[in-house]
């Protein structure tokens, strides 16, 4: 009896492990800021729409986690024949929500231990290129945070209908660390224990644009 309830907790146990390790994706590749994309001369501008864009993101804990969202504030995309040519966004670092309303959490995001919005209210994102890799569509741009700047690559789709466009990531990983966010982090202090917080942040981003 005792064998077979230890062969059953041994299955739950390699459940949940190949659970968990499907939920995180790999960190994408972080270098140095890059020259940004220049638009073609017969580019047409799409400005974003605020309303229906957003960024999704998920911290992890050795406890647990944490998702929510941030808005983006602002921003435009220079298309040429249906093809993305450059273009930037804005995000609003005031913005910062927790899924369950978690006003203590929020809070704290905010503060000068995490992203210290008083001081960089704002973020931002600037293409730099997107290509074919493997099958997949790449989307590379310099992500400024805390006024660091790392370029970053990531799998996109786009879409087109009418006057709208629409770019939408699948589920990406950062390492906060190379943007200098410090708060609960391995990667700057030694004594934390059990009680650090995961550098690495999952991100999800959708775009919507239309054309002037």
């Amino acid at each position: 009896m005792k064998k077979q309830f230890l062969n059953i907790f041994t299955v739950i146990a390699l459940g949940v492990a190949i659970i968990g390790c499907k939920n995180k994706t790999e960190e994408v590749t972080t270098s140095h800021a890059e020259i940004a994309m220049t638009a073609k001369q017969d580019a047409v501008k799409y400005v974003v729409s605020v309303e229906e864009s957003t960024i999704e993101w998920q911290g992890f804990k050795p406890t647990g986690s944490h998702k929510g969202s941030i808005n983006i504030a602002s921003g435009e995309f220079n298309v040429s024949e249906n093809e993305i040519h450059g273009g930037s966004f804005l995000i609003d670092m005031n913005s910062i929500k927790e899924s369950e309303s978690n006003a203590r959490l929020e809070g704290h995001l905010k503060s000068a231990d995490f992203f210290d919005v008083e001081k960089f209210p704002n973020s931002s994102f600037e293409i730099t290129s997107l290509e074919e890799k493997d099958g997949q569509t790449m989307l590379s741009g310099n992500l400024t945070i805390k006024d660091m700047e790392n370029n970053i690559s990531f799998p996109v789709t786009t879409a087109h209908e009418n006057d709208a466009l629409t770019l939408s990531s699948e589920v990406f990983t950062i390492n906060r660390s190379r943007w200098n966010v410090r708060y609960g982090s391995k990667s700057f202090f030694d004594d934390l224990g059990d009680k650090f917080i995961n550098d690495n942040i999952e991100l999800k981003i959708t775009v919507k644009a239309k054309k002037v």
